[in-house]
């Protein structure tokens, strides 16, 4: 195998190894932990809340050294939420709050976050780059798109952002960010 295909296959390797693990519970006796938390999107600080309940468990699990990208991550997806997200009608219940589940799974190597709704429609997660690089230069604020923005920094930080429908309706927006120096790029 050439160099470029040994990293390919490496990196393939790798998000298979990482999707095995996000897949599954984790199990405290492999060093891995697990939060979950349920706000109400209604109140006013949920995504402060979310925000500092998962940074106090990273700080806990010796993850400190993610602790700036999970809070940031954690208010967008909160904040995407809290926005934007109109209950499905079977779950809408009148004078209801509209729930919030906060998922952390932090392994060794990984950590996956994800914040589940109500609303079953999909993101609209960004394809890539929104505007020429270029432009950012003279008028930065006249390029940036008017939504989108909160998946489009999740997209930057993370090393994947996926959603997932959930069997009772709703979604749940996931990323995961690589942790240790075992973790390897895309291939170049």
């Amino acid at each position: 195998m050439d160099a470029r295909r040994a990293r390919s296959h490496a990196c393939l390797v790798s998000e298979l190894e990482a999707h095995a693990h996000w897949f599954t519970e984790p199990d405290p006796s492999s060093g891995a932990r697990c939060l979950t938390l349920t706000l109400l999107a209604d109140h006013g600080n949920a995504a402060r809340v979310a925000r500092d309940q998962a940074a106090e468990f990273l700080r806990g699990v010796g993850a400190g050294g993610v602790v700036d990208d999970a809070r940031l991550i954690v208010s967008e997806l909160v904040g995407n939420v809290v926005n934007h997200v109109v209950p499905e009608r079977s779950l809408a219940r009148p004078g209801g709050s509209r729930r919030v589940d906060v998922h952390v799974k932090a392994w060794p190597k990984w950590l996956f976050i994800g914040v589940a709704d109500e609303d079953a429609s999909p993101p609209l997660l960004p394809l890539g780059d929104t505007f020429w690089p270029g432009l950012t230069e003279e008028r930065s604020e006249a390029v940036v798109p008017d939504s989108g923005r909160g998946l489009l920094i999740v997209q930057r930080v993370a090393a994947a952002v996926w959603w997932t429908p959930e069997g009772r309706g709703g979604k749940t927006v996931w990323c995961r960010l690589d942790l240790g120096s075992e973790t390897q790029g895309p291939p170049s």
